[in-house]
């Protein structure tokens, strides 16, 4: 019966974190719109977080390169998570806080979109991300969670899920990727 308890729980705190992406809504469409102009242009994304949110990086990043509902054209996306030689290196020589900066200042350029995603927005490793991307020229946009830490206000766009819990936050960036997904393969058809 507990578990049951638990399911229910879980699903009544899953909808109302949903029911609430709903106030992202301006928001959320100008970071459709940036990553529109992004690879209308040429451009690519960066993607990246730390463990669930690296997953969901990574996800993200397939979706685009790969396909999600419809065959299209594969779009440019690089999930900064992926890559365990270049990961370990930098953490090694760098310092786990550059893992993900050195990574968009090799690949990095203007026009470029660095999306990072964090539950927490505490994590150093993206706020050093967000500032290499600056520096660089590019447009960022970060998923946050809680009270979006201090990462809040470093990107160009906040998407800021107001959940306490972990789990509730990252199955609504989730949500949040595979619509952005659909708008983007929405308006491929169009072009």
């Amino acid at each position: 019966m507990s578990h049951l308890i638990q399911l229910h729980e879980a699903i009544a705190a899953a909808t109302k974190t949903l029911q609430s992406l709903a106030d992202l809504d301006a928001q959320f469409g100008k970071a459709a719109d940036l990553i529109d102009q992004c690879l209308r242009a040429g451009n690519k994304l960066l993607v990246c977080g730390n463990g669930g949110s690296a997953a969901d990086a990574s996800h993200f990043a397939t979706e685009l390169v790969v396909r999600f509902a419809n065959d299209r054209t594969a779009l440019p996306a690089i999930c900064l998570a992926s890559d365990s030689g270049i990961l370990t290196a930098a953490a090694n020589d760098y310092g786990f806080d550059e893992i993900f900066a050195r990574q968009v200042a090799a690949f990095g350029v203007p026009g470029d979109v660095l999306i990072c995603l964090t539950t927490s927005g505490k994590s150093k490793n993206l706020i050093r991300a967000l500032e290499e991307a600056k520096a660089r020229k590019l447009k960022t946009i970060a998923f946050l969670g809680r009270d979006g830490g201090s990462t809040i206000g470093i990107a160009d766009l906040d998407l800021l899920v107001k959940s306490d819990s972990t789990a509730r936050v990252q199955e609504a960036h989730q949500l949040l990727l595979h619509v952005l997904c659909e708008i983007i393969e929405s308006r491929l058809d169009k072009r």
